[in-house]
């Protein structure tokens, strides 16, 4: 059976009606070459019920096959996502000659794509990006986000060198992975809020993907997660990941870069609704002026 270009992923325990609203996002999309897989931890609030009366599905899947649900139990977001990629992985051979890649997409719930029209502008960089180089090495496709607490996009770095690692990297709901890069790379369940930075360091300088910035807001990022409540955690995490990666002497160079670039600042300022909008704009304006100067 032949893959689709696109596989996304969503993982759910308890959503309320953000499980179907996420779910609509997707099949809303012009580009119609994508399966939906929902991994549920085992709801009991009814939500996938709805769900289910919604589109009609009996078992597992809906007629169609672009639904198909998996309900166990798990030990958190990043156990569930790894379950998803397992029930995938049916092949993790190379593409054959003339045979593109498919690519996975992790959309949280509550999370929804942009508009219609983001995986039809994916798919046409990934195509046009196969095209000129001529081979399908694994990479990894990334754009930015729309932050709704702030009300602002969120740019990401066109350009992902080692300080750009150091700092941080493009969020999951940013990014569309190869899927060979995801079965070879399961997320570390030791990182309880920094396993997909990990993963994406991982993938980067060990299997040596590329990373192709992709100039599309990809996702409406809901925001107030784990993540968001536990900086501390998350901080601490992002040190010790960083060290596997990078040379001590480097990380202590861009330490003090963090430091006089006024990094604490900086934070206050992205995550604050009166001023997101301004930072994200100088932001990007410094992002785009890096790229014209490479």
């Amino acid at each position: 059976m032949k893959k689709p270009f696109f596989t996304i992923i969503i993982v759910s325990y308890n959503p309320g009606d953000k499980l179907i609203e996420t779910v609509e996002s997707v099949k809303k999309q012009t580009y119609c070459n994508y399966k939906i897989l929902i991994k549920d931890g085992m709801s009991t609030d009814g939500s996938l019920e709805k769900l289910k009366a919604k589109y009609g599905i009996t078992g597992d899947t809906d007629k169609s096959g672009e639904i198909t649900i998996v309900e166990s139990c798990d030990n958190g977001i990043y156990h569930a996502m790894n379950i998803a990629s397992s029930y995938l992985n049916d092949n993790t051979e190379s593409p054959r000659a003339g045979e593109l890649p498919s690519y996975i997409f992790f959309l949280n719930c509550g999370d929804t794509f942009r508009d219609e029209n983001v995986l039809r502008k994916v798919r046409d960089c990934i195509i046009t990006k196969i095209e000129k180089s001529g081979t399908t090495v694994p990479c990894i496709f990334y754009g930015d986000t729309f932050d709704c607490q702030t009300g602002h996009r969120v740019a990401s770095n066109p350009r992902i060198d080692d300080f750009a690692c150091y700092r941080n990297v493009p969020s999951h709901q940013a990014c569309f992975y190869d899927e060979r890069l995801i079965y070879k790379n399961p997320f570390d369940l030791k990182y309880k809020v920094r396993a997909d930075y990990e993963q994406f360091l991982r993938c980067f300088y060990r299997d040596r993907a590329q990373a192709v910035y992709v100039p599309v807001i990809i996702a409406n990022y809901e925001g107030g997660g784990f993540s968001d409540v536990n900086k501390k955690l998350s901080e601490e995490e992002r040190r010790e990941i960083i060290k596997m990666y990078l040379p001590k002497k480097q990380i202590r160079k861009y330490d003090i870069i963090r430091i006089f670039t006024f990094s604490a600042l900086r934070t206050a300022l992205s995550s604050n609704k009166l001023t997101s909008g301004v930072y994200n704009t100088l932001k990007s304006l410094i992002y785009k002026l890096k790229e014209k100067r490479n």
